[in-house]
């Protein structure tokens, strides 16, 4: 006999709703701090520099994800139509694979660098005044440097943990899987 278990939406989209808030805390910040940290370390000569690349790599980052997932959608669709020997061949399990990395690609990940290249201009126009009074190279007050390392200091610590932040597992994630695994248990005591 097979127990039939009602699934609980409202708790999925819970769950789904605070790890995606909670995730976007380290992007946040190394999108506010990893500016400031750059200004006040190496001046404004530095800040300047790096608002340039971040836009030129971001922008082409961001283009390139748009394109390759597009590029992998439409590969999937063609063999669909028949294609390399259509739906069920070795193909189409591949292009459904590619189209699978694809889909966030073009759909999350590409455009969601436009907003934080965004963010990062607007902390580096906002900051460039404090950046040339207090940076560590050439501060333009007496022991203007002093502040200035106090404030890199912060911005290291803070760009550090988002580092580390996106680099460990989310306790819910966890917990999912073992109620994934404890409900594998149970259906395989109740099949015996």
């Amino acid at each position: 006999m097979v127990r039939q278990k009602k699934p609980n939406y409202a708790r999925v989209v819970d769950i789904c709703t605070q790890a995606a808030q909670r995730e976007l805390i380290g992007p946040g910040f190394l999108a506010i701090f990893t500016p400031l940290l750059i200004g006040f370390v190496f001046g404004p000569y530095a800040l300047g520099g790096f608002l340039a690349g971040m836009i030129l790599v971001g922008q082409l980052l961001a283009v390139f994800m748009a394109n390759a997932g597009g590029a992998w959608d439409n590969a999937k669709k063609m063999i669909e139509d028949g294609l390399y020997g259509g739906k069920g061949s070795e193909a189409h399990k591949a292009a459904v694979t590619g189209d699978t990395v694809g889909d966030p690609l073009k759909d999350t990940a590409g455009p969601a660098i436009n907003p934080l290249i965004k963010v990062m201009n607007m902390v580096c126009l906002l900051s460039v005044g404090m950046v040339l009074k207090y940076n560590m190279v050439s501060a333009s007050i007496p022991n203007g440097w002093k502040v200035g390392g106090g404030i890199a200091l912060v911005c290291f610590i803070l760009t550090w943990w988002a580092v580390w932040q996106s680099k460990r597992e989310s306790a819910d994630l966890d917990e999912i899987e073992s109620e994934i695994a404890d409900s594998n248990a149970s259906e395989a005591v109740t099949a015996k």
